[in-house]
């Protein structure tokens, strides 16, 4: 397994282009500068043994399709900075984040943002994914401001995200997003590209449709089941 097999993205910023490798799922590779900043790397998209280290990785939450210590183990070095909250930092160490944190890796702004359920629930009622567990990340690239929202849903905190160039919000019914509440955060943050990303089966030609009166929103539909 190779890089060449995914689909990439190149997008210009300030500091050169940034490339986006969608591996799939909820699973990111951005190359910048020479760097490569993997987020939440998960066996079931891809052969990491096979793939580039990483110099940084964010892990959003500790389920196990994006706390996965197998796959991390792969694209680890001595030198990796793992960014992670407080609860996967009990399984793997790294640099602690939590919501509201702002810190700089690399070279690289970084800021944890909230990331939760309002109205999808287990059956005993809890939410999938509760307040102060998971975080998404906001991660400035030259003069590019890129969020990876996580697994949450269209919470007050994350439809107050503001100047963001790139954004990717979950839509994986039924434990994060339906297309009509990313439309709402899309109507709120209105960034220049959205990916709908971990949209499992959900229909994403919903969310074109929902979004095709926002001009100034570019939808972008990539392999990322």
């Amino acid at each position: 397994m190779s890089l060449e097999q995914f689909e990439v993205d190149r997008i210009p910023t300030s500091e050169g282009d940034l490339e986006i490798t969608f591996l799939g799922h909820g699973s990111l590779l951005f190359t910048f500068g020479g760097r490569r900043i993997y987020v939440d790397p998960f066996s079931r998209v891809a052969d990491y043994s096979t793939l580039p280290k990483a110099d940084v990785v964010l892990i959003t939450h500790d389920h196990r399709d994006h706390l996965d210590p197998d796959a991390l183990a792969q694209i680890r070095t001595n030198e990796t900075d793992v960014v992670l909250t407080e609860r996967c930092a009990a399984a793997v160490p790294g640099i602690v984040m939590s919501e509201g944190d702002i810190g700089e890796v690399l070279g690289l702004t970084i800021e944890a943002i909230p990331a939760y359920n309002l109205v999808h629930t287990r059956e005993n009622g809890e939410p999938f994914h509760p307040r102060g567990i998971g975080v998404g990340y906001v991660i400035t690239f030259g003069d590019l401001r890129f969020l990876v929202a996580g697994d949450t849903e269209n919470t007050v905190e994350l439809k107050a995200q503001h100047d963001i160039d790139v954004a990717f919000l979950p839509m994986n019914l039924p434990y994060t997003m339906t297309p009509e509440m990313v439309a709402d955060v899309a109507t709120a943050v209105r960034p220049r590209i959205l990916y709908p990303y971990h949209f499992g089966e959900t229909d994403t030609s919903r969310l074109v449709e929902l979004l095709a009166g926002l001009e100034e929103v570019e939808v972008r539909l990539r392999k990322m089941a």
